[in-house]
């Protein structure tokens, strides 16, 4: 089974398994999130939460159905993501209460890149195995794929998450910069960052952005959800354009592997905006850096931080909005139509 899939085609499965993850996770719980904070829902609120923190048990689920896997395989690639994803513990203590058993507990979203490698490695186990197991592959391949690609994925997610780490010590040096440069440059990354496997907002809490820092943050990613978003418009419609704006831009991480030039747009805008948020001051904090528009995250942090005067509403409309739209329009025609350089089909997305 192994034989029919050439590396890069292996590779972008486990790439379009992990942005359909993404939508089925993290879409929902932005479109509904602050409805439910505005009319004081809590159920639905934590039904988002619910649905947000199962991002890599979901990855491994729509990875195996990327391979038309049987639902034994899918199911035990399931399980092993959610393994090494690393958003699921067993503890054993709740603060200062000792409880008389191990629980499950869910610690966030985990590491996207981590499970995606897990899943990776989970279904090559099951294209090497094949049929040979017979009548016995199911009791023998969950414990293989499980165990194995499980354990294998726990021992490389703390080296994994520390590229994450990484990451953020090289940002950090931007913020000591005059907000307008450092705007430009991190506003800039997070527009990358946001699209690509690796968190953006893990980034963002493993440095502590704070303030004009974390805003600007927040306007590169903006630049990302809205460049993209249009630009995927073109070719596959308003819905999939707003799950990206509101959703998620990671939807475009197979295209990102594939083409990376087709950021052009997306950096150049992000260069702009992240100059215009350092001179307005856009303010967030540690925990909504990186976030952009999803969920409206961003503008709505920054308004609670400034107060929602007229004034501070017509800066945030402007600069998370208007401006954003302006330009992602503006260097999709540049980068698009005149130059050249990209193809609309560049941005198609095909969930089917």
């Amino acid at each position: 089974m192994l034989k029919q899939y050439s590396v890069s085609g292996f590779l972008l499965k486990v790439l379009n398994g992990m942005s359909m993850g993404v939508i089925v996770t993290l879409v929902p719980p932005a479109l509904i999130g602050e409805i439910a904070k505005a009319l004081d829902l809590v159920w639905l609120q934590q039904t988002a939460s619910i649905t947000t923190n199962l991002l890599t048990l979901v990855i491994g689920l729509c990875v195996a159905m990327q391979f038309n896997l049987s639902a034994i395989q899918a199911g035990s690639v399931t399980i092993a993501t959610a393994i090494g994803g690393g958003a699921i513990k067993l503890v054993s203590q709740v603060g200062d209460v000792t409880l008389p058993s191990q629980i499950i507990q869910i610690i966030g979203l985990g590491d996207v890149i981590n499970a995606g490698i897990t899943a990776s490695l989970a279904v090559l186990i099951v294209l090497l195995i094949g049929e040979r197991l017979k009548n016995y592959t199911i009791l023998v391949l969950p414990v293989l794929v499980i165990v194995v690609a499980g354990l294998i994925g726990r021992f490389t997610l703390p080296y994994v998450s520390e590229i994450t780490t990484l990451i953020g010590n090289a940002v950090n040096v931007f913020t000591e910069m005059q907000p307008i440069i450092m705007g430009i440059f991190i506003a800039m990354i997070f527009a990358f960052l946001i699209t690509s496997p690796v968190s953006s907002v893990g980034v963002a809490v493993a440095i502590g952005l704070l303030g004009i820092s974390s805003g600007v943050a927040n306007i590169g990613a903006t630049a990302a959800c809205f460049g993209l978003g249009i630009a995927a418009y073109r070719v596959s419609g308003l819905g999939t354009a707003i799950a990206h704006i509101i959703g998620s831009p990671k939807l475009q991480m197979a295209n990102l592997a594939l083409k990376p030039k087709i950021m052009l747009p997306v950096i150049a805008n992000a260069a702009i905006l992240g100059a215009v948020a350092g001179f307005f001051e856009i303010q967030g904090t540690t925990i909504s850096a990186g976030f952009g528009f999803v969920g409206m995250i961003g503008p709505l942090t920054h308004l609670n931080l400034v107060g929602w005067t007229t004034t501070n509403l017509l800066i945030t409309l402007f600069v998370f909005v208007i401006l954003p739209i302006v330009l992602a329009l503006l260097f999709n025609f540049i980068f698009i139509d005149r130059l050249k350089l990209i193809s609309e089909d560049d941005y198609k997305l095909d969930f089917e």
